[in-house]
């Protein structure tokens, strides 16, 4: 007897979808039809009317399969890669080594890729329509609220730094000036909270009230080009000096010549791992993608994994030859100093206000999955997020007033990527993934280079992980 719920496939540029309402965790395949056929329904005739009767039970959703194109999907998927990360990278190739912090680059974006091809197989293997699904059908509910209970306070982290970094540069801090101090002289905008809660209110809370992600698109194209800018300015003056041989000689690989630099660089990895978690950002651009397929997504994940390498690379390498041995942990936060060649001042507003301007763009790309994951484990059975304005609005605010408390008591970006990175990230980015492939492995054919990549992705995430964590532990103890 066939099973009422398998609809024919067919070529569509249009689509409608049945889905059970207060059942989020159950999806079913659309039924499509093109413009000499329309077919929904059983593929057994006998059950006509029964399914009469289960359709009057389902809300009817029709509409134009336009969705977003590969370029914003790449877009959307690049803007949550590149966030405030790529300004930590500088200061992890300070204590990796040149040689060593390429290669991590490059092999973590190469994993993080492989992760997310397997995560999008076997989401639309389940009909999973979001992270969290695809986790309980492979593991059950309670890890399911395990990886929601992640991707918040992964998202909630990453916010918080953005925030952090937003008042360092404006505001200053304690080594460094601010650019509206170097602007203006002091002022009112001295205050950090003063300047974050104005900027939270006048262009994040308008962006983060937005309803879909696609809407983002244009904003994450802007963004993606803003961080662009700031590798070209900073490739550039670092090539400048480096021909006229005023940049001190790099460190090619890591110092594990003392307890501390060995700390250090422990501490560091995690902080590599954290550079490409995209994964809970990947499903809700994969339902909005035009025409969807996992063929379609895994192009997406490919370019940009390629353009994530090129930037990261580049990033990592310019503003550690730049500063040296003198890198922050927030290399933004260098660039109130003399750069050593013409036009120096502007270089240096271009590069802050430019990366200022990126991430809050980048912002509500972040709180779009972390909205729609709390409201996921908060608000269970309700209607979708979409149909309700009023509860939006709500979460959107409590979380940005919530990010802004945390951003006032954590003291530094480095901080809280070394925590993050160690555990929510390297989970989601990693761990999780690897499990979905292994328990699921029944539902599709998986290769024995993918099974491999599996274990070798869960094994190494465990690892550094653990080592993260008890490093982290350690070195906050040392220095008490």
């Amino acid at each position: 007897m066939s099973n009422r719920n398998e609809y024919s496939s067919l070529p569509v540029n249009s689509y409608l979808e049945l889905q059970r309402q207060n059942e989020s965790s159950k999806a079913f395949r659309k039924p499509s039809f093109d413009e000499s056929e329309v077919y929904l329904g059983s593929k057994n005739e006998d059950d006509d009317d029964d399914l009469e009767m289960d359709i009057d039970n389902y809300p009817l959703v029709v509409g134009s399969n336009q969705g977003s194109g590969i370029p914003g999907a790449v877009f959307n998927l690049t803007t949550t890669v590149i966030g405030a990360g790529i300004m930590a990278l500088p200061a992890t190739m300070k204590v990796l080594g040149l040689v060593l912090g390429i290669i991590l680059i490059i092999v973590m974006g190469i994993l993080s890729e492989i992760s997310v091809e397997l995560l999008v197989r076997f989401s639309v293997l389940c009909k999973a329509s979001s992270y969290g699904e695809v986790v309980q059908h492979a593991m059950g509910r309670p890890v399911r609220i395990l990886s929601e209970i992640c991707i918040i306070l992964n998202n909630a982290g990453v916010l918080v730094v953005y925030l952090i970094i937003m008042g360092d540069v404006m505001s200053g801090s304690t080594h460094h000036m601010g650019v509206f101090d170097q602007l203006m002289g002091n002022g009112a905008w001295d205050q950090r909270k003063i300047v974050v809660l104005v900027v939270m209110v006048v262009f994040l809370a308008p962006l983060c009230s937005l309803d879909k992600i696609d809407s983002l698109s244009l904003t994450s194209a802007a963004s993606v080009a803003l961080a662009v800018l700031f590798v070209i300015v900073a490739f550039t003056v670092a090539s400048i000096k480096l021909v006229e041989g005023r940049i001190d000689s790099p460190r090619m690989a890591p110092d594990l010549s003392s307890k501390t630099a060995i700390l250090d660089f422990l501490v560091a990895i995690p902080i590599m791992t954290n550079a490409y978690v995209c994964h809970f950002n990947v499903q809700p651009i994969y339902n909005e993608l035009e025409q969807r397929s996992p063929q379609k997504m895994n192009r997406v994940g490919r370019y940009t994994t390629i353009l994530c390498i090129l930037v990261y690379s580049s990033t990592a390498i310019s503003g550690y030859l730049l500063f040296g041995k003198d890198t922050e942990a927030d290399v933004l936060t260098n660039f109130d100093k003399d750069l050593g060649i013409r036009y120096s001042a502007v270089l240096n507003y271009i590069v802050r206000i430019g990366y200022i301007l990126h991430l809050i763009l980048v912002f509500p790309v972040i709180h779009f999955s972390l909205r729609q994951t709390v409201d996921t484990l908060v608000f269970e059975g309700s209607p979708p997020l979409s149909e309700s304005r009023k509860r939006s609005l709500g979460l959107t605010a409590v979380l940005l007033v919530l990010i802004y408390i945390g951003s006032t008591m954590i003291p530094n970006i480095w901080t809280a990527f070394k925590f993050t990175g160690a555990t929510t990230a390297v989970s989601l980015g990693f761990i999780f993934p690897s499990l979905v492939s292994l328990r699921l492995s029944h539902l599709g054919d998986i290769t024995y280079g993918e099974w491999f990549f599996s274990w070798l992705m869960l094994i190494l995430a465990v690892t550094v992980s653990v080592v993260g964590v008890v490093s982290n532990i350690y070195s906050l103890e040392s220095k008490s």
